[in-house]
């Protein structure tokens, strides 16, 4: 940096630009909030949705600086902050959205509601691709379908972003895991402990057949979408069964759903940030989660290449070509 009041970061000036090395002046603090020295930003789908002008639900208007997720080192509190101290090192899901400056910068305001330790056998780039997904996750499992011990738990998707987290989860929670992918993620799926389901060689009447006796699971969650989420209607457990979905926004058919008397829920993370409600949930899912991983309970999965604020580029390049082996980080 070249003055003591500046920083440099990422910007996008319009729809699918590049991402442009930049120096700008660094954020005081306000009441309730802190000043974070980031040492890692998480890169995520959603990063590259805004980027591309196709997000308007996340109201992030460009130009912008991107990036929700970030690790770092409180560098400054505003007035009112009282939790937080100078040098804590903390992890949150809290900028790149409704207008507010991301990540992928060398300093952040973030309300200080949103934070939470960062697990201390985590490193920076590790805690960094946590926050959204394992929020995802928890929502759905924990404060939405509030899965318990001896449930049988259907995650869809269980080698990706947020199923890879839910799998972990619900198995910590004591439910019985079972999670749907591709055969090339069998291993990856069983190394989280969960029962594979190889989704392109079984239909949802076979695995409801032969893992739950016809019955179907108590809890399904759909991390994937589309006619996903129709089939998780299909193989939620009569009665007492619950689905969830993180990407429940096309037109379904409750039909099937209806017909086993069980219900739905949605979940839709970036609400508190865009409304301004339910802040401190989101801080409280991270301290839970963090107890969680210093346990050995959890941990992220990824990809073993490094990004950097002059390399950045090449992580969304590889997060839109559908090649990365796990979670992005770019390291600042």
């Amino acid at each position: 940096m070249t003055d003591s009041l500046e920083m440099r970061a990422l910007m996008v000036d319009s729809a699918n630009g590049p991402l442009r090395l930049v120096s700008l002046p660094r954020p005081v603090p306000g009441t309730g909030q802190v000043l974070v020295r980031i040492k890692a930003s998480g890169v995520n789908p959603l990063d590259a949705k805004i980027r591309a002008g196709q997000a308007a639900h996340a109201r992030q208007p460009l130009p912008a600086v991107l990036g929700m997720d970030l690790a770092g080192i409180v560098e400054a509190i505003g007035e009112g902050v009282s939790e937080w101290l100078p040098g804590d090192e903390v992890y949150a899901m809290a900028t790149g959205i409704g207008g507010a400056q991301g990540s992928l910068a060398e300093f952040a305001v973030v309300d200080s509601r949103l934070l939470a330790l960062k697990p201390k056998n985590l490193s920076m780039r590790e805690a960094a691709g946590l926050p959204l997904v394992l929020i995802t996750a928890w929502e759905g499992l924990v404060d939405r379908a509030r899965v318990r011990a001896g449930q049988k738990v259907l995650i869809h998707g269980g080698a990706g972003g947020v199923g890879h987290v839910a799998v972990q989860v619900a198995q910590a929670l004591g439910a019985e895991v079972f999670a749907t992918g591709s055969a090339r993620h069998k291993g990856l799926i069983e190394s989280f402990g969960a029962t594979f389901i190889d989704y392109r060689a079984s239909s949802v009447e076979d695995y409801v057949a032969e893992f739950t006796s016809g019955e179907g699971f108590d809890v399904v969650y759909d991390t994937v979408g589309g006619g996903v989420l129709d089939d998780s209607f299909k193989a939620v457990r009569v009665y007492e069964g619950h689905v969830v979905s993180c990407l429940g926004w096309g037109q379904h058919s409750l039909a099937p759903l209806s017909f086993r008397g069980a219900t739905y829920s949605g979940v839709f993370t970036l609400l508190p940030l865009l409304t301004g409600k339910g802040l401190e949930r989101h801080g409280q899912i991270l301290q839970g989660a963090t107890r969680l991983i210093e346990a050995g309970q959890l941990k992220p999965l990824l990809d073993p290449r490094q990004f950097t604020l002059e390399t950045a580029e090449a992580a969304h390049e590889l997060l839109v070509a559908g090649g990365a082996q796990g979670r992005l980080v770019v390291e600042i």
